[in-house]
């Protein structure tokens, strides 16, 4: 969330930010109401209390003096329905002032371009040769369908539409990927591997700004009032709510694996065909809690550290930064590499890798002490490193050959049991 102070201080700066986000401005004047009326109520009740206690030690001298405090007594307890009165109140005004803080977006950094929407994005690096095929290229399904590792029809029948089985080499694919990209960010990145729950409970889904403003997108089991998870940065960057770090401890930086489950219920109609946007999913999720004066230089390295995985494996790719008006609802600053797909002859979102400053620190109160005893939140980043099926579709298109055989990428071999092609016949 969005420091309050700065909200009351600069009310028409914050307005300005957020409608950037093509968030409603309307919020900022709510909550300054609220907040007006809330700190009122809380003056009024705290005289109250103190006109209480004085009366009611007035009563005490005035018995021990044997005199009547019929009167006083009287007063004291219109007074007492009256502070239970603005507590009740109080309590109300507390849960809306809470409830606008979590809704208000973050703020853009300065150096986010404005724009309206993704059309307005720009791409401001591309990588890697696009291969020119002496064949026309098949799209992923299509090649992973008649190499027959993958089985959309029993996918469905199982769970759905956008579910889908992988079979064979295309489940050892795709585990092959994980261990690889784990092993990447672990042993030539420095991160630390976690391996977290899938289930999240709702302090942790607020804590990285999911909720209250996704709630429709997730999955939820209403009976234990947990969520499946979306992404790992939500279990991930919650190991630390509510704690307070050494400063000696930052940077922080952790790597994990997890399923991913959405509703994608803002996506009817797009990318229906294939495993590009799908209801369940796994991904490598990089998280990095550090100093605020080092955020920037850390989301260079975050977003070296995805392109790496990408360069690794030989995908072309292009980096596009996201205007103001695309954002999202938590980051400051956002960067989106996106791989190149045959196929489409178009390239195609495989991480985003964000800096949220202390947005998500503030709503899941994660905090370091420096050196000299203070305290301060952390800026909290992540990236994709990277979605992993989404990697699988990239190689298959990538890497297929004219007979409808696939290509493994020298680097994934290794966990391919030295495997170095997948065709009908192995597959």
């Amino acid at each position: 969330m969005l420091d309050p102070n700065l909200i009351r201080e600069k009310p028409d700066f914050v307005k300005e930010q957020i409608q950037k986000k093509n968030a409603d401005p309307s919020l900022i004047d709510r909550f300054l109401e609220v907040d007006a009326k809330r700190k009122e109520l809380v003056k009024e009740t705290d005289m109250l209390r103190h006109e209480r206690k004085t009366l009611s030690q007035e009563i005490g001298k005035l018995l021990a003096q044997k005199k009547d405090v019929s009167e006083l007594k009287a007063r004291v307890k219109e007074i007492a329905g009256k502070i239970k009165e603005n507590e009740k109140i109080l309590s109300n005004f507390e849960e809306e002032y809470r409830d606008i803080l979590l809704r208000i977006p973050n703020i853009p950094d300065p150096s986010v371009h404005y724009g309206k929407d993704e059309s307005e994005n720009i791409v401001v690096k591309r990588w890697g040769d696009v291969r020119n095929f002496d064949f026309e290229p098949k799209p992923h399904w299509e090649i992973a369908e008649n190499l027959d590792i993958i089985d959309f029809k029993r996918g469905a029948k199982i769970s759905g539409a956008r579910f889908y089985v992988l079979k064979g080499l295309g489940a050892k694919l795709e585990r092959a990927l994980i261990s690889f990209m784990i092993d990447l960010h672990v042993e030539k990145h420095g991160y630390r591997e976690i391996f977290p729950p899938f289930l999240i409970n709702r302090a942790s889904m607020i804590g990285t700004g999911q909720l209250p403003k996704f709630e429709e997108d997730m999955y939820h089991t209403d009976k234990d009032d947990l969520f499946l998870d979306p992404t790992a940065e939500v279990p991930v960057t919650n190991l630390h709510r509510d704690e307070i770090l050494s400063e000696d401890d930052l940077p922080i930086k952790y790597v994990a694996y997890t399923a991913c489950f959405r509703r994608e219920a803002g996506a009817a109609g797009r990318d229906t065909r294939g495993i590009i946007r799908v209801h369940q999913f796994n991904k490598v999720e990089m998280v990095r809690f550090v100093k605020p004066e080092e955020s920037m230089k850390h989301l260079e390295e975050l977003l070296d550290n995805a392109e790496d995985v990408l360069r690794t494996l030989n995908l072309p790719y292009q980096l596009k930064k996201m205007c103001t008006g695309d954002l999202g609802f938590t980051a400051a600053i956002k960067f989106d590499p996106e791989v190149y797909m045959p196929y489409q002859d178009k390239y195609v979102e495989i991480s985003s890798c964000s800096n949220f400053k202390d947005f998500q620190a503030r709503r899941a109160n994660i905090r370091y002490r420096a050196k000299d005893g203070s305290l301060h939140y952390v800026h909290t980043l992540n990236g994709s490193g990277l979605a992993v099926g989404r990697t699988m579709a990239a190689i298959l298109e990538n890497y297929q050959e004219k007979d409808g055989s696939v290509v493994i990428p020298e680097p994934l071999r290794k966990y391919m049991g030295g495997l170095e092609r997948i065709t009908k016949e192995n597959a």
